[in-house]
Formats: C-alpha cells, structure tokens, sequence
C-alpha cells in the first residue's frame, strides 16, 4: 500500500516542480514612479500594500485614466509627478510579484506535506540516491 501511495506522491512533486519552473526565478520590482503616491489627499507606497489595496488602487486610477483620456489630457494628467499610465503600470508589476510570491508559497508548503507523506523506507531510498548523484558528478 505504501508503495503506490509513495508513487502518487512522487508524481505529485513532479507535477509541483513543473510548476516551479514554469513561475521562474523571482523577478525584482523596478518601478518607473517613485511608488509614493497621493490620491484623495491619502499618501500610499505602493510598496508595502497588499494585493487588495493595489487593486483598489488601481481601479481608481484606471478610472481617472479614462476621464482623463475623455477630456484628451491623459498624457497631461499627473500625479504626485507622474503619469497615471506609469502608476498603473508599477501597480500591474507589483501585483504580478506578489502574485508569484503567493504561488510559490503555495507550492513549497504543498512540497513540504508531501515529503512528509512518503514512506520511510522510500526516503531513506530517496537520501542514498542523491548522495549516489552527487558522487558520480
């Protein structure tokens, strides 16, 4: 019983590592602003928000974006020194990252049950097959 169970795990791990390759390596933010913002006389850095808060954000500057564009001064129209575009566009990236950051969270603590999960005899298997790998090389 151990036998197949250690196989579906071993296969799930798989399946989670693929996932990891394909999030890639962490990218950094490099904002165009200067992420401090003020909108509605509240001062934020985007910075140090929340998925939430960056979304709220977000709408509401993509709705002065639209205004802005319907009375043609979009390229125009600042704030705190910026143009709207570039606060949406350091939202955007910022949400992407904590998104990844989110996902790959999720899958190291899905990873760690899993190991758990396996049999001692198959991690015992496991631990003389890397140190075998690492040998060879």
């Amino acid at each position: 019983m151990a036998n197949t169970n250690d196989e579906r795990i071993l296969e799930l791990k798989k399946q989670i590592k693929a996932k990891k390759d394909k999030l890639g390596k962490s990218s950094r933010f490099t904002p165009v602003t200067n992420c401090s913002i003020e909108v509605d006389g509240i001062r934020h850095n985007i910075q140090v928000l929340d998925k939430d808060q960056l979304i709220a954000l977000m709408v509401k500057l993509n709705a002065y974006a639209l205004s802005a564009k319907d009375l043609d001064v979009l390229y125009d129209y600042m704030i705190s020194g910026y143009n709207v575009q570039e606060w949406i566009s350091d939202i955007k990236s910022r949400i992407d990252i904590l998104s990844k950051k989110h996902e790959e969270k999720t899958l190291k603590i899905m990873e760690d049950k899993l190991v758990q999960l396996l049999s001692e005899r198959k991690k015992v298997e496991l631990e003389i097959d890397e140190i075998e790998s690492m040998l060879n090389n």
